[in-house]
């Protein structure tokens, strides 16, 4: 895929079918088409979600703090037909799948799917069955993360223009709160997250990356602009090692920044999100902060 990084990003005036309506809470789920600017068309080519709480079509006056969710490799498409991929995990998930009353407006949106090496071995299928324990193991490897120092390839680096008008258009058209706005995202997202964390410090009241460690590059832009920032990691986790994470949440701190908050679920592994969004302490701790002016 050929990234042209100077296109501008076009988006719908409005949604391309009536929003879905949960019949427990009443709240919306929306599809917003647009242009990217990383793919090659002038067209409105893709699609991302906007989820709209409970109380957001009667509080007429509220302005309503916003979540941007970065997903993992996993859950990458077209933007069209594969969109409801990115309603697997994370705070739409647990908003709109499960029905928790999230007072968040909240952004879904997908990468575009990753080009296929032809030389490559078909993917292996995912065991069935319980899974053999690992056990819990604070053993620091000398291994290297095998991919450049923006994340794994093609991450979400390449759609930065995408996104920060995804959220401009959100707070505008959805009465969000600018000074409240918070990004998180797992894996592939987790890195994404430190990215657009470092890259647009100003953007957000707080950033939340799980299972993704930091471009060095960006570590004094996020301590500089004091960015809150909680990081998760999963201590069993064999795809992004905790190590690693541990040493982008140690860079943070020498590099000044007064805060850190690094959690380790010793007893998870990769999957750690699905503790992290499915408990409360996350979402408190986003509506403590608001961007600094």
């Amino acid at each position: 895929m050929k990234l042209l990084p100077c296109l501008a990003l076009l988006l719908s005036a409005s949604t391309l079918a009536p929003a879905q309506v949960d019949g427990r809470t009443k709240a919306q789920l929306l599809r917003r088409a647009y242009t990217s600017a990383a793919t090659e068309t002038t067209e409105l080519d893709r699609e991302y979600l906007v989820y709209l709480p409970q109380g957001h079509d009667t509080e007429k006056s509220k302005r309503w703090p916003v979540i941007l969710f970065l997903h993992g490799g996993g859950e990458r498409g077209n933007g069209k037909s594969d969109l409801e991929k990115t309603l697997a995990h994370g705070p739409i998930m647990e908003a709109w799948v499960k029905g928790r009353d999230l007072p968040f407006v909240i952004i879904g949106p997908q990468l575009y799917t990753m080009p296929r090496d032809p030389n490559a071995a078909p993917p292996s299928p995912r065991p069935a069955g319980p899974r053999t324990p690992v056990p819990i193991s604070r053993a620091m490897r000398e291994d290297k993360p095998r991919w450049a120092q923006e994340g794994p390839p093609l991450g979400w680096w390449t759609v930065e223009k995408d996104l920060i008008a995804m959220v401009d258009a959100t707070v505008k058209e959805f009465r969000g709160d600018p000074d409240r706005v918070y990004i998180t995202g797992l894996s592939y997202g987790g890195f994404g997250t430190w990215y657009m964390a470092g890259a647009h410090a100003s953007k957000w009241a707080a950033a939340a990356p799980i299972c993704g460690a930091a471009d060095p590059k960006v570590i004094p832009m996020v301590a500089a602009a004091k960015l809150p920032i909680w990081i998760a990691q999963g201590g069993k986790d064999p795809v992004v090692r905790p190590e690693w994470v541990t040493q982008s949440a140690i860079d943070l701190e020498k590099a000044g920044h007064p805060a850190v908050r690094f959690t380790v679920h010793e007893d998870m592994s990769h999957d750690v999100w699905r503790r992290v969004y499915e408990g409360w302490d996350l979402y408190y701790w986003m509506l403590q902060h608001r961007r600094a002016n």
